[in-house]
């Protein structure tokens, strides 16, 4: 057996934590060997607790021979310098999404780190969710028949909590209400399941909050090859989270029953050509880790990982152009 991927945790706040806590399950495949944090004495005790050396530095753990990868859950602004100061000292890199804000700083994090022959990891754990993967299968296979129209929404209100300058809430960090929040994963599976967008209407508003960039949105997107997706997310409104695929053969609808950050299972929805609508509850599984351990074992190259570099542009490009349509109100054509 090889050993484990030895990473720098780049980033130590709700969701450095969160990955923290649940690599502990994937001891023979990843292992957390350092961390880096600005706040360095908010999670002093933590890493101290978990026996890793934590300091301020992002360098520190780009000149630590034990650091194989970096795993980056930092302000969405900071990943296109951090990546390429990674692939520079030959780190491989697992980023948080989005992987960029635009569709050129998206093209050159691809390139770079394929350039140097590095797995760049993406925090799309939503395709690891046992329900997502086999609709994902099942529309691979043609069970589903032509797909047609997506329609999903993720939604929760932990973010009204936040002082109002923290950065998940700043125009330059998280433009669209929650699109790079919740919206972001919802785009990526619309991506992968209907290829590149072609052209999308945003609509953000603010409802019923204070917070800055709106509450509230939705993108209506049109496909190149054909059919739409509807995705929608609040920042106002108790968690919700559904992801349902239309197609001639069938149609598949996804419930979560909690937030992934402490995931309890789902609830599908499903009926096929000729048959009847049924209903299955799919027990709990931890998707975080499943994908950070499919990333570390496409860097031992045991697994080849399943986003691909066009998955990863185009969702951006579809992205940045719903960043337009928000300002502007109109339908953008995505780049």
């Amino acid at each position: 057996m090889s050993a484990p991927v030895g990473i720098a945790l780049v980033g130590m706040g709700w969701w450095g934590k969160k990955m923290l806590n649940v690599l502990g399950a994937a001891p023979g495949d990843i292992r957390v060997v350092r961390a880096v944090e600005p706040d360095v004495a908010g999670v002093q005790a933590l890493c101290d607790a978990k026996g890793i050396p934590v300091s301020a530095d992002y360098a520190d753990a780009l000149n630590d021979p034990s650091v194989e990868a970096v795993v980056l859950a930092t302000p969405h602004s900071l990943h296109e310098a951090q990546i390429a100061v990674a692939v520079a000292a030959g780190k491989q890199v697992f980023c948080e999404k989005p992987l960029a804000l635009t569709k050129a700083g998206a093209e050159k994090a691809v390139a770079l780190c394929q350039g140097a022959g590095l797995v760049l990891g993406m925090g799309h754990k939503r395709r690891w969710e046992p329900p997502i993967a086999a609709m994902l299968a099942a529309a691979d296979s043609g069970a589903l028949g032509r797909l047609h129209q997506i329609e999903a929404n993720f939604s929760h209100d932990k973010f009204l909590s936040l002082d109002r300058d923290n950065w998940r809430l700043k125009a330059d960090q998280a433009p669209a209400g929650g699109m790079t929040a919740t919206g972001i994963h919802l785009l990526d599976l619309s991506v992968r399941l209907m290829g590149a967008a072609e052209s999308v209407l945003c609509i953000c508003e603010r409802l019923s909050s204070d917070l800055p960039n709106g509450d509230t949105v939705a993108a209506f997107v049109k496909f190149k090859g054909g059919g739409t997706s509807y995705v929608s997310a609040s920042l106002a409104n108790p968690f919700m989270s559904r992801f349902t695929v239309y197609g001639s053969k069938g149609w598949i609808d996804i419930r979560d029953k909690a937030h992934v950050e402490s995931p309890d299972g789902w609830i599908v929805t499903s009926a096929m050509e000729g048959g009847p609508i049924t209903t299955v509850e799919v027990a709990p599984a931890e998707p975080v880790k499943d994908n950070l351990v499919s990333f570390a074992r496409a860097v031992r190259g045991s697994e080849t990982y399943p986003i691909t570099a066009a998955h990863l542009v185009d969702n951006i490009a579809l992205l940045e152009a719903i960043f337009a349509s928000a300002l502007s109100g109109k339908i953008e054509t995505v780049a």
